[in-house]
Protein backbone atom coordinates (compact mmCIF):
# COMPACT_ATOMS: atom_id res chain seq x y z
CA UNK A 1 0.00 0.00 0.00
CA UNK A 2 1.27 3.69 -0.91
CA UNK A 3 1.09 5.96 2.07
CA UNK A 4 -1.18 9.10 0.96
CA UNK A 5 0.34 12.35 1.73
CA UNK A 6 -2.65 14.81 3.17
CA UNK A 7 -2.40 18.02 0.41
CA UNK A 8 -1.81 21.30 2.26
CA UNK A 9 -5.27 23.84 2.77
CA UNK A 10 -4.80 26.52 -0.01
CA UNK A 11 -3.53 29.59 1.64
CA UNK A 12 -6.56 32.49 1.80
CA UNK A 13 -5.88 34.82 -0.44
CA UNK A 14 -5.33 38.44 1.53
CA UNK A 15 -7.75 40.99 0.47
CA UNK A 16 -6.23 44.50 0.21
CA UNK A 17 -8.62 45.64 3.03
CA UNK A 18 -7.17 42.84 4.98
CA UNK A 19 -3.73 43.93 4.12
CA UNK A 20 -4.40 47.48 4.52
CA UNK A 21 -5.97 46.82 8.22
CA UNK A 22 -2.38 44.89 9.14
CA UNK A 23 -0.24 46.96 8.20
CA UNK A 24 -2.13 49.83 9.91
CA UNK A 25 -2.85 47.82 13.22
CA UNK A 26 0.67 46.75 13.44
CA UNK A 27 1.96 50.15 14.23
CA UNK A 28 1.20 50.71 17.81
CA UNK A 29 1.41 54.43 17.61
CA UNK A 30 -1.57 54.92 14.52
CA UNK A 31 -3.16 52.16 16.88
CA UNK A 32 -3.05 54.24 19.57
CA UNK A 33 -4.44 57.64 17.83
CA UNK A 34 -7.26 55.70 16.12
CA UNK A 35 -8.17 54.41 19.95
CA UNK A 36 -7.83 58.29 21.41
CA UNK A 37 -9.60 59.95 18.83
CA UNK A 38 -12.42 56.85 18.36
CA UNK A 39 -12.79 57.69 21.91
CA UNK A 40 -12.94 61.63 21.46
CA UNK A 41 -15.75 61.15 18.50
CA UNK A 42 -17.64 58.88 20.72
CA UNK A 43 -17.45 61.41 23.52
CA UNK A 44 -18.76 64.14 21.31
CA UNK A 45 -21.64 62.11 20.15
CA UNK A 46 -22.74 61.25 23.51
CA UNK A 47 -22.11 64.30 25.09
CA UNK A 48 -26.01 64.96 25.76
CA UNK A 49 -26.10 61.68 27.88
CA UNK A 50 -22.31 61.96 29.53
CA UNK A 51 -22.21 65.71 30.36
CA UNK A 52 -22.99 66.95 33.84
CA UNK A 53 -24.76 70.14 32.71
CA UNK A 54 -25.96 71.74 29.76
CA UNK A 55 -23.89 74.27 28.82
CA UNK A 56 -26.18 75.81 26.31
CA UNK A 57 -29.27 75.74 28.84
CA UNK A 58 -29.24 79.28 30.54
CA UNK A 59 -31.44 77.78 33.37
CA UNK A 60 -28.84 75.24 34.77
CA UNK A 61 -26.10 77.74 34.78
CA UNK A 62 -25.65 79.69 37.97
CA UNK A 63 -23.09 82.67 37.48
CA UNK A 64 -22.42 82.74 41.15
CA UNK A 65 -20.54 79.36 39.87
CA UNK A 66 -18.15 81.57 37.82
CA UNK A 67 -14.86 80.22 38.27
CA UNK A 68 -14.60 77.62 40.85
CA UNK A 69 -11.90 75.34 40.81
CA UNK A 70 -11.69 72.12 39.82
CA UNK A 71 -13.15 69.53 41.93
CA UNK A 72 -15.72 72.43 43.92
CA UNK A 73 -19.36 71.76 44.20
CA UNK A 74 -21.78 74.29 43.18
CA UNK A 75 -24.62 75.96 44.12
CA UNK A 76 -26.54 73.46 41.93
CA UNK A 77 -24.86 70.28 43.88
CA UNK A 78 -22.64 69.30 40.32
CA UNK A 79 -19.47 68.64 40.98
CA UNK A 80 -17.46 70.08 38.70
CA UNK A 81 -14.71 68.07 38.29
CA UNK A 82 -13.08 70.76 35.81
CA UNK A 83 -14.11 73.53 37.33
CA UNK A 84 -16.13 76.45 35.95
CA UNK A 85 -15.75 79.36 33.39
CA UNK A 86 -16.37 82.73 33.98
CA UNK A 87 -19.83 82.76 33.38
CA UNK A 88 -20.39 79.00 35.79
CA UNK A 89 -20.88 76.92 33.16
CA UNK A 90 -19.09 73.55 34.14
CA UNK A 91 -16.11 72.95 32.20
CA UNK A 92 -16.30 68.60 31.39
CA UNK A 93 -20.13 69.73 29.91
CA UNK A 94 -18.61 72.81 27.99
CA UNK A 95 -15.35 70.68 26.37
CA UNK A 96 -17.42 67.61 25.49
CA UNK A 97 -19.79 70.33 23.42
CA UNK A 98 -17.26 71.89 22.16
CA UNK A 99 -15.74 69.07 20.67
CA UNK A 100 -18.86 68.28 19.02
CA UNK A 101 -18.45 71.58 17.54
CA UNK A 102 -14.81 71.33 16.55
CA UNK A 103 -14.94 67.83 14.65
CA UNK A 104 -17.97 69.09 13.39
CA UNK A 105 -16.59 71.89 11.35
CA UNK A 106 -13.41 70.41 10.96
CA UNK A 107 -14.43 67.31 9.37
CA UNK A 108 -17.24 68.97 7.23
CA UNK A 109 -15.05 71.50 5.91
CA UNK A 110 -12.53 69.12 4.74
CA UNK A 111 -15.07 66.76 3.52
CA UNK A 112 -16.88 69.65 1.28
CA UNK A 113 -13.31 70.70 0.17
CA UNK A 114 -12.34 67.63 -0.54
CA UNK A 115 -15.46 66.87 -3.18
CA UNK A 116 -14.10 70.55 -4.61
CA UNK A 117 -10.85 70.27 -4.77
CA UNK A 118 -10.97 66.44 -6.11
CA UNK A 119 -13.11 67.49 -8.73
CA UNK A 120 -11.10 70.67 -10.12
CA UNK A 121 -7.55 68.46 -9.93
CA UNK A 122 -9.40 65.31 -11.83
CA UNK A 123 -10.68 67.65 -14.46
CA UNK A 124 -7.39 69.97 -14.98
CA UNK A 125 -5.74 66.91 -15.34
CA UNK A 126 -7.94 65.06 -17.89
CA UNK A 127 -8.88 68.05 -19.58
CA UNK A 128 -5.23 69.85 -19.78
CA UNK A 129 -4.59 72.92 -21.83
CA UNK A 130 -5.98 75.98 -20.92
CA UNK A 131 -8.42 74.55 -18.57
CA UNK A 132 -5.58 72.66 -16.65
CA UNK A 133 -3.34 76.25 -16.80
CA UNK A 134 -6.29 78.57 -15.19
CA UNK A 135 -7.06 76.19 -12.63
CA UNK A 136 -3.87 75.22 -11.45
CA UNK A 137 -2.85 79.06 -11.87
CA UNK A 138 -5.76 80.00 -9.07
CA UNK A 139 -4.63 77.23 -7.01
CA UNK A 140 -1.01 78.91 -7.22
CA UNK A 141 -2.68 82.18 -6.07
CA UNK A 142 -4.83 80.24 -3.39
CA UNK A 143 -1.79 78.58 -2.17
CA UNK A 144 0.76 81.75 -1.99
CA UNK A 145 -1.85 83.62 0.47
CA UNK A 146 -1.20 83.40 4.01
CA UNK A 147 -4.09 80.73 4.78
CA UNK A 148 -5.20 82.06 8.19
CA UNK A 149 -5.26 85.73 6.82
CA UNK A 150 -7.34 84.75 3.99
CA UNK A 151 -9.72 83.23 6.31
CA UNK A 152 -10.36 85.77 8.64
CA UNK A 153 -11.37 88.23 6.04
CA UNK A 154 -13.54 86.07 4.79
CA UNK A 155 -15.57 85.95 8.09
CA UNK A 156 -14.81 89.53 8.58
CA UNK A 157 -17.30 89.69 5.19
CA UNK A 158 -19.40 87.05 6.24
CA UNK A 159 -19.87 87.41 9.88
CA UNK A 160 -19.44 84.76 12.87
CA UNK A 161 -21.30 80.99 12.45
CA UNK A 162 -20.59 77.55 12.28
CA UNK A 163 -21.58 77.51 8.75
CA UNK A 164 -19.52 80.66 7.73
CA UNK A 165 -16.68 79.31 9.17
CA UNK A 166 -16.98 76.24 7.21
CA UNK A 167 -17.31 78.30 4.29
CA UNK A 168 -14.30 80.31 5.25
CA UNK A 169 -11.98 76.76 5.54
CA UNK A 170 -13.62 75.03 2.64
CA UNK A 171 -12.40 78.10 0.50
CA UNK A 172 -8.80 78.36 1.94
CA UNK A 173 -8.61 74.54 2.09
CA UNK A 174 -9.77 73.30 -1.84
CA UNK A 175 -6.36 74.13 -3.37
CA UNK A 176 -4.49 71.34 -1.15
CA UNK A 177 -6.90 68.40 -2.46
CA UNK A 178 -6.69 70.43 -6.35
CA UNK A 179 -2.93 69.86 -6.72
CA UNK A 180 -2.44 66.64 -4.71
CA UNK A 181 -4.80 64.89 -6.80
CA UNK A 182 -3.70 66.55 -9.81
CA UNK A 183 -0.94 64.94 -9.38
CA UNK A 184 -1.81 61.59 -8.90
CA UNK A 185 -4.38 61.89 -12.57
CA UNK A 186 -1.57 62.88 -14.46
CA UNK A 187 -0.32 59.59 -14.14
CA UNK A 188 -3.24 57.51 -13.91
CA UNK A 189 -4.65 59.94 -17.56
CA UNK A 190 -1.86 57.93 -19.64
CA UNK A 191 -2.80 54.59 -18.07
CA UNK A 192 -4.23 51.93 -20.95
CA UNK A 193 -7.86 51.74 -19.03
CA UNK A 194 -8.27 55.58 -19.72
CA UNK A 195 -7.51 55.11 -23.09
CA UNK A 196 -10.01 52.49 -23.24
CA UNK A 197 -12.94 54.34 -21.37
CA UNK A 198 -12.03 56.95 -24.12
CA UNK A 199 -12.35 54.74 -27.44
CA UNK A 200 -15.71 53.59 -25.97
CA UNK A 201 -16.71 56.97 -25.78
CA UNK A 202 -17.97 56.90 -22.06
CA UNK A 203 -18.85 60.31 -20.63
CA UNK A 204 -16.08 62.43 -19.11
CA UNK A 205 -18.11 62.56 -15.56
CA UNK A 206 -17.92 58.48 -15.48
CA UNK A 207 -14.28 58.38 -16.65
CA UNK A 208 -13.62 60.64 -13.86
CA UNK A 209 -15.35 59.77 -11.12
CA UNK A 210 -16.12 56.07 -11.89
CA UNK A 211 -12.44 55.15 -12.99
CA UNK A 212 -10.14 58.25 -12.33
CA UNK A 213 -11.17 59.08 -8.82
CA UNK A 214 -10.84 55.47 -7.03
CA UNK A 215 -7.00 55.07 -8.32
CA UNK A 216 -6.25 59.05 -7.00
CA UNK A 217 -8.11 58.02 -3.50
CA UNK A 218 -4.77 56.86 -1.29
CA UNK A 219 -3.14 60.46 -1.13
CA UNK A 220 -6.70 61.88 -1.52
CA UNK A 221 -7.23 59.97 2.07
CA UNK A 222 -4.14 60.49 3.53
CA UNK A 223 -4.34 64.78 2.75
CA UNK A 224 -8.06 64.40 4.10
CA UNK A 225 -6.54 63.75 6.90
CA UNK A 226 -4.03 65.86 7.68
CA UNK A 227 -6.78 68.83 6.64
CA UNK A 228 -9.27 67.83 9.36
CA UNK A 229 -6.55 68.32 11.95
CA UNK A 230 -5.81 71.42 10.53
CA UNK A 231 -9.39 72.71 9.97
CA UNK A 232 -10.18 72.31 13.68
CA UNK A 233 -6.74 73.57 14.17
CA UNK A 234 -7.55 77.15 12.25
CA UNK A 235 -11.49 76.92 13.82
CA UNK A 236 -9.81 77.26 17.22
CA UNK A 237 -7.12 80.18 15.97
CA UNK A 238 -10.43 82.00 14.26
CA UNK A 239 -12.76 81.31 17.30
CA UNK A 240 -9.88 82.37 19.69
CA UNK A 241 -9.53 85.53 17.62
CA UNK A 242 -13.34 86.25 17.85
CA UNK A 243 -14.24 85.64 14.52
CA UNK A 244 -15.11 82.11 14.67
CA UNK A 245 -18.65 80.27 15.98
CA UNK A 246 -20.46 82.50 18.38
CA UNK A 247 -20.26 82.77 21.89
CA UNK A 248 -23.72 80.90 22.20
CA UNK A 249 -22.44 77.90 20.86
CA UNK A 250 -18.58 77.73 22.16
CA UNK A 251 -15.98 75.59 20.43
CA UNK A 252 -12.65 74.66 22.19
CA UNK A 253 -11.24 77.64 20.76
CA UNK A 254 -13.53 79.82 21.94
CA UNK A 255 -13.53 78.21 25.45
CA UNK A 256 -9.61 78.72 25.56
CA UNK A 257 -10.37 82.52 24.32
CA UNK A 258 -12.49 82.60 27.56
CA UNK A 259 -10.15 82.00 30.03
CA UNK A 260 -7.29 83.84 28.29
CA UNK A 261 -7.50 86.68 30.81
CA UNK A 262 -7.73 84.83 33.83
CA UNK A 263 -4.37 82.86 33.51
CA UNK A 264 -2.45 85.43 35.65
CA UNK A 265 -4.55 85.53 38.26
CA UNK A 266 -4.35 81.74 38.80
CA UNK A 267 -7.19 80.62 36.94
CA UNK A 268 -5.72 78.19 34.59
CA UNK A 269 -8.24 75.69 33.79
CA UNK A 270 -10.65 77.68 32.10
CA UNK A 271 -8.04 77.88 28.96
CA UNK A 272 -5.87 74.59 30.30
CA UNK A 273 -7.86 71.84 29.97
CA UNK A 274 -9.73 72.89 26.63
CA UNK A 275 -5.75 73.61 24.84
CA UNK A 276 -5.46 69.64 26.41
CA UNK A 277 -8.79 68.50 24.59
CA UNK A 278 -7.75 70.80 21.13
CA UNK A 279 -3.91 68.96 21.24
CA UNK A 280 -4.94 65.48 21.81
CA UNK A 281 -7.51 65.34 19.29
CA UNK A 282 -5.24 67.22 16.50
CA UNK A 283 -2.09 64.97 17.59
CA UNK A 284 -4.51 61.58 17.45
CA UNK A 285 -5.44 62.65 14.26
CA UNK A 286 -1.97 63.53 12.83
CA UNK A 287 -0.27 60.11 14.25
CA UNK A 288 -3.24 58.11 12.10
CA UNK A 289 -2.93 60.46 8.57
CA UNK A 290 1.30 60.14 9.10
CA UNK A 291 0.84 56.35 9.30
CA UNK A 292 -1.92 55.91 6.34
CA UNK A 293 0.90 57.88 4.30
CA UNK A 294 3.35 55.33 4.97
CA UNK A 295 0.82 52.16 4.40
CA UNK A 296 -0.89 53.77 1.21
CA UNK A 297 2.43 55.13 0.07
CA UNK A 298 4.94 51.81 -0.90
CA UNK A 299 7.61 54.26 -1.53
CA UNK A 300 7.87 55.33 1.67
CA UNK A 301 7.92 52.15 3.97
CA UNK A 302 10.52 51.30 5.58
Amino acid sequence: MSATTATPAPAKEETPLRRFLSEFAASKIALGGFIVFTGIVLLAVFAPWIAPQDPYDLGTIDIMDGRLEPGAVGASGITHLLGTDDQGRDMLSAILYGLRISLTVGAGSALIAGLVGASLGMLAAYAGGRTDSVIMRVVDLQLSFPTILAALMILAFLGKGILNVVIALVIVEWAYYARTVRGSALVERRREYIEAAQCLALPTRRILFRHLLPNCLPPLIVVGTIQVARAIALEATLSFLGLGVPITEPSLGLLIANGYEYMLSGKYWISFYPGVALLITIVSINLMGDHLRDVLNPRLKK
